[in-house]
């Protein structure tokens, strides 16, 4: 250890007075520099961020009365269902002058009655203008007239790694809080919240209840909305997510414009990530880029070219590092012309002009919901078609039938039926519709041979016999 610590010790010395020479430090030269801070940022900003407080009022049966003794023991009473109530509790952003909120999908999802609670203590009824699971952002408008602080919402693109940036919402629901870092990383899609993995990284600390709150910039613009935490004990570990407000804006428009969902581009195609195998086996210099491994009849990517084998790179000449960025940046594009999509095709780039275009649906869904008393009793199914598929993120071209919601407690969900399993066939016989699966599963009274497709792998199994 002595050996090793005594040239870096005379190292140091030897070194010092020459960097003090060569790189002064600076000081505060004024009163004005030595109070700098954030507060007037955040009294532009932290009007415009606001509390919101979700609550569901549900039944529920006290299992033990199912029990006859436990019946007779209370006389009888007891049996009817009592009323509970579960809350939430999240943080929101006003975007809209006319009371537009945009917070989280995951603080207000299964709620019915909404509230927000603004920072001068104002608290207002909010209704629900638009869902998007897909994001995890859910659009509000507060229930009463006037016009309300906005935040203004800035280019996530513009942003670096460095920057300095301030978390506001509301944690642990103590009320309004602000907590200042700076932008760990961007572009990070391994988060696995939402189906477009494309997060801004944060160690501003971010906690229970600041889901759906603001980051901002230092000129107080809106270039995100916290979402989740990394963390094993449920507090901050310096490691927030938040959804870039490119995103954001995306699905405000869509509120705005009376849309019930958004409406984004379909590019036909099934996509990989480009591993350091794969790279050096197609003369990539670095694994980055989306491999695509089939191209779905029909679609936009096809009819712009687009092959099997080929590298997506870029899009409109942004940077793609894999499939879940290319995903992001395709889906913020608008409905209607077209968007240059750059790719390798062997050494060679090739820029391919690409249709934005809404996923069609070539064949009516034929929504069925199935009843009786039979396992399947409880789901909802769907014919599949580009549209369907896009809206519950299967992957790539898919035929069949499709699960698109299974009710708690029904015997769909105690058979572990999940939503989009895809069914195949039923008692070897190839599932065409929904109601030709309906008719399959009448025709007898147990012991179903089913094929189902869950997550792309098939799954055969004989449900009740």
């Amino acid at each position: 250890m002595r050996r090793i610590l005594a040239p870096v010790l005379g190292f140091f010395l030897l070194t010092t007075p020459t960097l003090a020479q060569t790189t002064p430090r600076d000081v505060p030269q004024s009163k004005a520099e030595i109070t700098q801070s954030f507060s007037p940022l955040v009294k532009r900003a932290a009007p415009a961020v606001v509390n919101v407080y979700g609550t569901k009022r549900e039944k529920v049966r006290n299992p033990l009365m199912d029990d006859p003794f436990f019946r007779e023991f209370f006389g009888g009473r007891g049996g009817a269902p009592e009323e509970r109530l579960q809350r939430s509790v999240g943080s929101g952003v006003l975007v809209g002058a006319e009371g537009i909120i945009v917070t989280n999908h995951h603080v207000i999802e299964g709620m019915t009655e909404l509230k927000v609670s603004l920072a001068d203590r104002r608290e207002f009824d909010a209704e629900v203008l638009l869902r998007d699971p897909k994001t995890d952002l859910a659009v509000l408008k507060i229930k009463a007239s006037g016009s309300f602080p906005v935040l203004e919402l800035g280019d996530s693109d513009e942003i670096e790694v460095g920057d300095l940036v301030l978390a506001i919402g509301n944690p642990f629901g103590v009320g309004q809080t602000v907590t200042q870092g700076i932008v760990s990383a961007l572009a990070r899609t391994q988060v696995e919240v939402s189906d477009y993995q494309f997060f801004i990284q944060t160690d501003a600390a971010i906690n229970p209840g600041n889901s759906g709150g603001a980051l901002i910039d230092v000129r107080g613009r809106l270039i995100g909305i916290n979402t989740a935490i990394f963390s094993k004990s449920g507090g901050s570990h310096g490691i927030g997510f938040a959804i870039p407000a490119n995103m954001v804006r995306v699905v405000v428009a869509s509120a705005k414009a009376g849309g019930k969902q958004v409406t984004r581009p379909w590019y036909g195609a099934r996509m990989q990530s480009v591993t350091a195998d794969i790279a050096e086996s197609i003369g990539l210099a670095r694994p980055a880029g989306a491999l695509i491994s089939s191209v779905v009849p029909g679609g936009p990517a096809e009819a712009s070219g687009l092959k099997a084998g080929d590298v997506i790179v870029a899009v409109d000449n942004v940077a793609v590092d894999d499939p879940d960025s290319f995903g992001f940046r395709f889906a913020t594009k608008p409905i209607g012309g077209t968007t240059q999509v750059t790719v390798l095709r062997g050494k060679t780039k090739v820029a391919l002009a690409t249709k934005l275009m809404a996923a069609p649906e070539t064949r009516p869904r034929d929504t069925v919901k199935m009843t009786g008393r039979t396992p399947f009793s409880g789901m909802t199914v769907l014919n599949v078609s580009p549209a369907v598929a896009d809206e519950l993120s299967l992957a790539g071209s898919e035929e069949g039938v499709v699960v698109s919601m299974v009710e708690p407690g029904t015997p769909a969900q105690e058979f572990g039926f999940q939503k989009g399993d895809i069914f195949l066939s039923i008692d070897g016989k190839k599932v065409t519709g929904t109601r030709q699966m309906a008719e399959l599963i009448r025709a007898k009274d147990y012991g179903w041979r089913v094929s189902i497709k869950r997550g792309g792998e098939v799954i055969n199994a004989v449900i009740g016999g």
